[in-house]
């Protein structure tokens, strides 16, 4: 008997939001709702028509989160999405649908539908938020459900759903299952979000152009004019609060309406594409070398290699133990060598940015290839706090001792590995005198480590760091000083960014968390343990 898709993706999404990710990710979502409507005396904005903003009345309010919401969950919810299919072959889920008559697109059907779920749950939870910021900021406490619901209908809805098939498109392609199927869908995903707020856009992009050229109507009825270029979606300061005007609302025209289905229709062929290549775990038609990557908190199942023997899926410890130096120093080592465990072509190109720094002018070596150099170890830093975690091993390495130094030896490792892909760039520094310059070099080395030791340990899985990491670097490389941990923007021929102490300080304040985290894990699983 073949299970209904229904069944299947409602079971599958009821244990998907247990995860952590999808917790770190609905606050995100909270987050963003709440910086969606910033205080009325504030200084930073998410939408911006030049110098204005909506009253927060229920139009505004709704479609100012809804925006911030797509922002959102096409990004950050694409990295919560994208394990459905690797969680049920690393559970063993994946062998018994194997076995079932269950064709492969009712499968695919399940997981979209799923992904759909997810993703959606997210949105209406972002709902709430408007509501709730809409009463707390109190211009306007008249709710009015329509409007105020409408954008995430016609809006954060059609996206979402693009967003979930996307992620199922990407889990099932060989190439893009992989971490590199995450940097590509961040660069995917900026040509979506900018790309489709033009006018002109294929299926009416994201659907901003329409809305907000009905704001520039209501602002030139109150005498103010404004031009194409005047607005702004994303995280903005502004030197003084916005001015407010009353916004009507958007009521969507059937066209509008017409290239909103066209998004979510497209959905569907997008997501059961795979099915033309994906094997659905038959043994007899996968040719796979390597293990998919494994989910968070897959059962363990305790294995005793034999000497020199390596465990499927999982990367260390390193097949020769080291012998040698004191214990820290033998955890450092083992922890080091499991990070640089990588292919060739990977320390090729370490090799190659590491020769550019040495022959381009030095502004091009703090302003492209120190990024360049800090971006190539993307995937090798998302591994740290995670991979014990999604390889299986947590409980083993929870029963031996000294956890807090293995934790120390994991964090150098990472620092180890910041300042070997970026000794070049620091080396011209120094040989410049660029005092400021190597200081603020030496705080990225020390924070984005850290960074990724913490969101590894407290979400279990690599993805997040990677949905962090990506755009953190990317406003940095894009010119804006607010968050440079890296001192690639420059003012005067000094880091324009905030001091090298203050990334310190929060690494420190990141590792402790790793700390805390895996000690109160570790004491879960005791306290368990004894009660079993």
């Amino acid at each position: 008997m073949r299970p209904a898709v229904g069944r299947l993706a409602f079971a599958d999404f009821l244990d998907r939001m247990r995860r952590p990710a999808y917790a770190v990710t609905l606050a995100g979502a909270v987050g963003l709702g709440y910086l969606a409507v910033p205080a009325v005396d504030s200084h930073w904005a998410i939408m911006q028509l030049g110098d204005y903003r909506g009253l927060y009345n229920s139009a505004y309010t709704g479609m100012a989160t809804a925006l911030a919401g797509t922002l959102w969950l096409t990004f950050g919810g694409f990295f919560v999405a994208r394990n459905g299919v690797a969680r049920d072959e690393a559970t063993g889920v994946g062998r018994q649908v194997a076995a079932t008559p269950l064709p492969t697109w009712r499968y695919l059907a399940s997981k979209f539908l799923s992904n759909t779920l997810l993703l959606g749950s997210m949105a209406v939870v972002l709902a709430g938020t408007a509501v709730v910021m809409q009463l707390a900021r109190g211009e306007d406490r008249a709710l009015d459900p329509g409007p105020l619901l409408m954008p995430f209908l016609v809006l954060t809805l059609p996206m979402v759903v693009l967003t979930a098939a996307a992620a199922l498109l990407f889990e099932t392609t060989p190439l893009l299952r992989t971490g590199v199927g995450n940097a590509v869908w961040f660069f995917v995903w900026l040509v979506l979000v900018l790309g489709g707020q033009r006018e002109g856009a294929p299926l009416g992009g994201i659907g901003v152009h329409d809305v907000v050229a009905t704001m520039g109507d209501d602002l030139t009825r109150q005498g103010v004019p404004l031009s194409g270029g005047d607005f702004s979606l994303g995280f903005t300061f502004v030197e003084e609060p916005l001015r407010t005007f009353t916004w009507g609302g958007f009521t969507p025209d059937g066209g509008f309406l017409a290239g909103r289905l066209a998004v979510l229709l497209l959905a569907v062929p997008v997501a059961l594409l795979p099915a033309l290549w994906f094997h659905r775990f038959d043994p007899s038609r996968s040719v796979r070398a390597v293990a998919a990557p494994a989910a968070e908190e897959a059962p363990v199942t305790a294995v005793v290699p034999e000497p020199g023997q390596a465990v499927p899926g999982y990367a260390g410890p390193p097949r020769t133990p080291v012998s040698y130096g004191s214990p820290f120093a033998r955890l450092f080592t083992g922890e080091l060598r499991v990070l640089a465990h990588g292919p060739v072509w990977w320390w090729a190109g370490t090799a190659l940015i590491a020769l550019a720094a040495l022959c381009v002018p030095l502004e091009g070596v703090t302003r492209i290839l120190l990024p360049l150099a800090w971006l190539w170890p993307l995937l090798v830093w998302s591994r740290m706090g995670a991979q014990r975690y999604e390889h299986g091993v947590a409980v083993l390495l929870g029963a031996c001792p000294g956890p807090v130094r293995r934790t120390l030896a994991e964090w150098c490792a990472g620092i180890a590995v910041a300042a070997a892909t970026g000794l070049t760039p620091l080396v011209r520094l120094v040989a410049a005198g660029d005092g400021a310059g190597a200081a603020a070099w030496a705080g990225g080395a020390v924070f984005v480590p850290s960074l990724a030791l913490a969101l590894g340990t407290l979400s279990r899985t690599h993805r997040t760091f990677q949905a962090v990491y990506l755009p953190l670097w990317y406003v940095t490389v894009n010119g804006l000083p607010l968050l440079d941990f890296m001192g690639a923007v420059r003012e005067n021929g000094r880091p324009a960014g905030p001091h090298a102490a203050f990334f310190c300080g929060a690494a420190l304040l990141l590792l402790l968390t790793a700390l805390a985290t895996g000690a109160t894990r570790r004491r879960a699983g005791m306290e368990k343990g004894v009660s079993r």
